[in-house]
Order: C-alpha cells, then structure tokens, then sequence
C-alpha cells in the first residue's frame, strides 16, 4: 500500500514539473497520426502497400522495416502525414482500440462490393469511443460488383454524417491495386488535419506512446514510439508502462540513428529493461533512481491488480457452477509471438474462447522464440504453448515437449490458431449431463406373477413389450407413457428375452419388463429406456472470423 501512495505522489509530481516545464514552451503545427482500420480483406493492407510507395522511406530507402509499425507520407506541399499500420483481423481488435487512442485519424476501408461488415462496425465504434474524426475511403472501386453508393447509403444508416449527405465526414473512392485516389485520400487527410490545427509544443519533456515492441537478439528490447508533445532525446531515463531504462539509441523508420525525436515522428528506441506493452506513455524522469522507483511501483500495483482479478475469477466460477453441470476446468497456456502487441492481441482473442466449463488461463506471455524454460514452465502448470508469427523452436525443445507430452500449437494465421485452441478446450470440457431416450418399447400383454417382490411379497406385473426403436438396458432408467402423457419414471427391476435375465435388448426384439413400484401396464403404453449422456461443447465460427465455444 505504501508503495502504491509513494507511486501516486510521484507521478503527481511529475505532472506538476511538467507544467511548469511546459509554460513558454514553443508550439508549433505537427503531422497527423492516422491510423488505417477496416473489415479484413476489404483491402488495408494494399491500400497501406500502396501508400508506402507514396512515402519517404520508400523514396529514400527503398522500403521500410516491418517492424516499426509506422510510416511518413510526405506530400509535394511540403506537408507531411503518418501511418500506423495496424493489424488488419477480428481477434486484433484490443491492438486497433490502442491505435485509435494515440491517433489524430482514422481512414475507415470498406470494400466497394462488400460493403458495412462486422469489423467495420467493430472499426467505428473503436474511432467514436477514442473521439477520433473518421474519412472514409471506399476500395476496390476498380471491381465490377462495385457499389459506392450503396456503401455510403449503408454507413449513413450507421450514423455516419457524409459530407455529401450535409455532414462532415469525407468519403473518398480508391483503388489500392489501380493505385487510383490515393492523391485525393492524402488532400482529404490534410485538409481533416487542417480543420483540426494540429499543434504540439516541441521543447520539453516528450509526451509519447509505444506503437509496438519487440526482442532483438543483439539489441535487446525494442519500443516503436510516436511522440505526441516535446522531444524525446538519446540518453534520457525514461519510464514505458512497467519498465524502464535509459534511451541507449534512436532510429527513424528509415533505420538511421537520430540524437532526437520530434512530435509525431515515429521511432524506435532501444536500452529499455523489458519489453513495454502496446499502448504505453512514455514519462521523462530525471535520474535512474527515480525511474526505477516508479517501475517497481508500476510493477507491484499491476500486480496487485492481476491478483484480485484472479481471486474475482475464481469466485464468479463457484457462482455459476451447480449440481447438474460438471466443475469448470482449467486450461494454462503459454504465449509466445513475435512482437509484443501481437502477444496481447493473442491473448485477448484466446480469452475470448473461455466458456462456462473451461477456463483459459494465459499464465506466461514473452515474445521471441519457445524455450526450455517455456517448456519447463509447461511441464509444471499442465500447459500447452502457443507461438504465433515465430520460428518452429529448436530441436532439443520439442524433444523435451513431446517427452514430457506438452502440446505446441505453431500457427501464423489467427483462425487457425482459434481453431486448434478451441478444438482442444472442446476435448478437454466435461461437458453437461442430460438425458437421452435411447430406446423406445410397445407393451403387448402384460403378465402377473403371485408374491415375487422380494421387498414387500407383493404381486409383481411384467410388461411384455416389444422394442420398436433404439435399444434397451437393465441399467437404464425407465419412463412409461399413455398417450403421450408420463404415467411413471423408475428404474429397471427385470430385464428377460426368451426367460433368461439379460442386460441388453436390441431393435425388433421381445422382452419382459419390471419397473420398480410400478404395477400400472396397459396394453398400448409406450416405455422409454432413458440415458444419462454427456453432451460436449462445440467450436463455433463464422464467416466473418468470429469464434465461440458453444455449450
């Protein structure tokens, strides 16, 4: 708890030195930030493909490095714009809402043919929630089964204000493989930036934002950055969500070292402790000690937080287990991805499979490579380990996985990953009972044998039936019907064919029935041999990429 207080005072007294720090400070305009969202394959990554072709790094450097996440569209004006390029699928939807979080823009695609999808709703409620301004650029208008209009129509049901319909949202109509509209796109994204004068102080202490971050064997932990406000220079103790370190280089999207970062200019640094998740703000501190003060106590409240939502899990699962349905399970897994936004994109998506009998539990995410020590870890807590967009491990490691029976699921698309997972937690779900007619018997005669209850020296009555469907088993319970009303439900005291006890009677076959304390046969009743079954769930998904566990 002290902790936790000293923390808060810290980072109070931060915000106050940043005031007065920020007083007199230089404003000038900056570029915008947008970032490109849309329903998967209507077209992001081309039109993001074609873009970059328009770009700086693509003029001056022949290309960009994937990693960073981000590009400059410089324009002949002088002005210039900046991309984040962000993943594209359903499942990645946690990574979009951050991106919309430190975007100015957002350019919304709608496939001209396709038209409003379930992501491209998913798209513009992330872009209102940030309070960010929408353009639209509808693609694939090079398409025969192109429609613009009827897309505008669909978005404007969707309570979308187009410009030409007397709102403020523009619509733009490209084709990222004719390469067509992309000169309009960009004049539509300046005049958007125009509108809302975009400024942003460049001295003082940087106001930025980790993009995304990844592990370099020779460089250690790597955060791509867009700095939002000030100047974030080389040599500075800075502190990234939990972590921190001390900024040992800066490079540009074009892979150059940089002494400094300017406002919306998106770098990535190096020299951090640990990775930083996506989404971060990056705090300048003055000295080393303070910056570790402030990670440790990052650390400790995060996993404070992590404990109680566990404790609050576990306590709703006591809640809703009951009598007829199996305790809930759990299934541990391990995340490995390549870099650290996709870990938690991942995680966010496996989460989503969690059902009222299995429980998902990510116990350790990293990025990089599976391990021994991923392997070891596995081996201790039961689980299976997930690696996506990475390398199959080294030979020795799945020797030791497959000894110890530990299960790798290696997958570079997100559905088949969702497939495989959601297969396994349906195999591993105890599933719910229920009951089954598993066969179904027409009484015949009945008979009556004198004094033969061994309880009470009663008189006992067979049914002598004969099985019209499914089969019948002396273990099973019995349910008698009269016109399709139940009369009695008990289990079975006698099952005989032919006069000899059996424990089975099949279709088409004749056989005496004794229920217990049943003695109310008639001729014409219909008997039920009733199964307890347990019914497994199913993987469930749709065309649109979603997926569930169904019950």
């Amino acid at each position: 708890m002290t902790i936790v207080f000293v923390l808060i005072l810290q980072e109070v007294g931060l915000n106050i030195r940043r005031q007065h720090s920020h007083e007199g400070a230089e404003v000038l305009s900056r570029p915008a930030v947008v970032t490109v969202m849309g329903h998967v394959d209507h077209g992001k990554t081309s039109l993001l493909d074609a873009l970059r072709q328009t770009s700086v790094a693509a003029k001056e450097a022949g290309g960009i490095t994937q990693h960073l996440g981000a590009f400059v569209v410089g324009m002949p004006s002088g002005a210039s714009i900046t991309f984040l390029d962000t993943p594209g699928h359903a499942a990645f939807s946690a990574m979009r809402a951050r991106g919309a979080a430190v975007t100015d823009i957002v350019v919304l695609v709608v496939a001209a043919d396709d038209g409003v999808m379930p992501q491209t709703l998913e798209a513009i409620s992330h872009a209102k929630a940030a309070n960010v301004p929408i353009v639209v650029a509808i693609n694939k208008c090079d398409k025969p089964a192109a429609n613009p209009e009827r897309v505008k129509i669909q978005l404007a049901s969707e309570g979308l204000q187009l410009e030409e319909m007397g709102g403020d949202i523009q619509v733009v109509e490209v084709s990222a493989v004719k390469k067509t509209g992309l000169d309009s796109l960009e004049e539509a994204l300046l005049l958007q930036a125009d509108m809302m004068d975009l400024k942003a102080r460049v001295d003082g202490p940087a106001q930025a934002y980790v993009v995304e971050a990844r592990l370099d064997k020779g460089r250690g932990p790597l955060a791509t950055a867009i700095v939002k406000a000030g100047t974030l220079v080389c040599g500075q103790h800075v502190v990234v969500g939990r972590e921190w370190g001390r900024i040992r280089a800066i490079r540009d999207m074009l892979g150059k070292l940089t002494e400094a970062a300017k406002p919306a200019m998106p770098v990535e640094i190096e020299g951090l402790k640990g990775l930083p998740m996506a989404g971060d703000d990056i705090i300048v501190v003055d000295s080393e000690e303070r910056a570790r003060m402030l990670s440790e106590g990052r650390r400790r409240k995060a996993e404070k937080d992590r404990l109680r939502k566990i404790n609050e899990g576990r306590t709703e699962n006591v809640e809703e287990e009951s009598e007829d349905m199996p305790k809930r399970v759990e299934m541990p897994i391990i995340v490995k991805a390549d870099v650290q936004g996709t870990v938690q994109a991942v995680t966010d998506a496996l989460k989503t499979l969690n059902s009222p009998q299995v429980f998902v539990n990510v116990v350790h995410v990293g990025v990089g490579p599976i391990s021994q020590s991923d392997v070891d870890l596995a081996q201790a807590c039961g689980a299976c380990i997930v690696g996506f967009n990475i390398k199959s491990p080294p030979s020795t490691v799945i020797q030791v996985a497959t000894r110890a029976n530990i299960k790798i699921v290696l997958h570079r698309v997100i559905y088949h990953l969702l497939e495989d997972i959601g297969n396994l937690i349906v195999d591993k779900a105890p599933g719910t009972f229920e009951t089954r007619v598993a066969g179904e018997a027409e009484v015949l005669n009945i008979f009556e044998l004198k004094g033969r209850s061994k309880s009470k020296g009663d008189d006992v009555k067979i049914a002598g039936c004969r099985v019209i469907d499914g089969r019948f088993t002396k273990s099973s319970t019995m349910r008698l019907l009269r016109s399709g009303e139940v009369v009695f439900e008990g289990s079975c005291a006698s099952l005989k064919r032919e006069k000899q006890d059996v424990e089975t009677v099949g279709k088409g076959n004749e056989c005496g029935l004794v229920i217990c304390d049943c003695d109310d046969f008639q001729v014409g009743d219909v008997i039920q041999c009733l199964e307890q079954v347990i019914r497994k769930p199913k993987f469930i998904s749709s065309e649109s990429g979603a997926v569930r566990i169904e019950c």
